[in-house]
């Protein structure tokens, strides 16, 4: 059995190395459970990945706390959980409360600048593995095709492209692929979803039982972005930044832009860009005290629910992958995937290499005339230090992150 001290030296590792959104820390994770530690099997792996797909939050983060509670049970699936967000979390607050001091981050943006070119290399060399793996029969190739397709040329909804591959995979299924249904697991999912409901729910009673008006407001606010969530935080990213800034009027378009950037250049999931937008609420409110306070309301209430969903779900995973068609149907939903992360990816190697991207008729593309050289020197030689060299993905992390320095120094 994977120790507890094992879990929190790997899952501590994945957290401070979790750059890059979800594309770059999926192949993070696969690349530390199954190809280094192999405490996850690939047909594991990638069944949690398609569960964790289908739920709202942050599919990345709730991918760790399946995986640890496929290790150690409930305990490992919290630590794993709490160890993916906490080193981002921090770093976000740090960041926050320099920004509201002295109003400019542009050191640690040029830091992140050579690690997001570094994470683009982790990037590619996970999705060629994860596809090869996740691809066992040309309809496999076809859906992935065909979800990348949805996502980055037409923006359908994610739950849709999702389904409609899970409907694909369950009617392509050979009849005999039937067989006698295995009974579900013994688990108490009333009991669970009670016990999660309460954690998230009974704070923000006592906030407004106390009077705290605007914590409140940040924690119902947060909350209903929580179970909303689904296709990840570019799924809701717009309409929370309209809703704080036009509606509440918590911070700026500016102060917005600016959170999201620094969200997307610290380990940890984007959606922690709430908590950025949290402490600006509470400071502009009340100051520091206030700040700190409505930062951690707002890391409760956006976290505490991805455990609720993943407690409850988890014990059906490995059941419903044993159900002949119900396997068929998240095999369809793993190839989906692939061209969900693909979509991802594209996006995060423009969002890398040009400084301007936006959605136009037919996809996301960049203006060209916003090429930043120095993000694709570093990428060029993130890639040869991580895919020829062979250097661990720590080394080349911070090699990147030394020369953006000094390169950005001398241009």
């Amino acid at each position: 059995m994977t120790s507890t001290a094992q879990l929190f030296r790997v899952f501590g590792k994945i957290g401070l190395l979790s750059f890059g959104g979800p594309a770059a820390q999926i192949a993070l994770m696969h690349g530390e459970l199954v190809d280094r530690h192999k405490w996850l099997t690939e047909k594991e792996f990638l069944s949690g990945l398609s569960f964790c797909m289908l739920l709202p939050g942050p599919e990345a983060m709730q991918l760790a706390t399946y995986s640890g509670w496929r290790l150690r049970g409930i305990w490992g699936g919290l630590l794993a959980g709490l160890l993916f967000v906490v080193p981002g979390a921090a770093v976000i607050m740090a960041l926050a409360a320099i920004y509201v001091h002295f109003g400019d981050v542009s050191v640690v943006k040029t830091l992140f600048v050579g690690i997001k070119a570094a994470v683009l290399a982790i990037v590619i060399e996970a999705l060629i593995k994860v596809a090869k793996r996740a691809f066992r029969q040309p309809l496999h190739w076809v859906l992935a095709a065909l979800s990348f397709l949805a996502l980055f040329v037409l923006a359908l909804p994610f739950p849709a492209v999702i389904a409609a591959a899970a409907l694909a995979g369950y009617a392509f299924s050979s009849s005999s692929d039937d067989a006698p249904a295995q009974s579900p697991p013994k688990s108490t999912p009333l009991r669970t979803i009670a016990t999660w409901l309460v954690l998230w729910w009974a704070p923000v009673l006592m906030l407004y039982l106390l009077g705290f008006d605007l914590l409140f407001d940040v924690a119902l606010f947060f909350s209903k972005l929580a179970a909303v969530t689904f296709g990840g935080a570019y799924a809701v990213l717009a309409y929370m930044g309209q809703e704080v800034v036009t509606q509440l009027g918590w911070l700026t378009a500016g102060q917005m832009i600016d959170g999201l950037g620094l969200a997307e250049t610290t380990p940890g999931p984007l959606i922690l860009v709430t908590e950025f937008v949290g402490f600006l609420a509470g400071y502009t409110a009340g100051g520091w005290g206030l700040a700190i306070a409505a930062a951690l309301v707002t890391l409760w209430v956006t976290f505490v629910p991805c455990f609720l969903w993943i407690f409850t779900g988890a014990p059906y995973i490995a059941w419903l992958g044993a159900q002949p068609r119900l396997s068929a149907a998240l095999s369809g939903i793993t190839a989906a995937v692939v061209g969900v992360i693909a979509n991802l990816s594209l996006w995060f190697a423009m969002s890398v290499l040009f400084s301007d991207v936006n959605r136009r008729a037919w996809g996301w593309w960049p203006d060209l005339s916003t090429f930043d050289p120095l993000a694709g020197l570093l990428s060029v030689i993130a890639a040869v230090l991580l895919l020829r060299q062979k250097w661990s993905v720590v080394a080349v992390l911070a090699s990147a992150a030394v020369l953006a320095l000094g390169l950005g120094q001398i241009t």
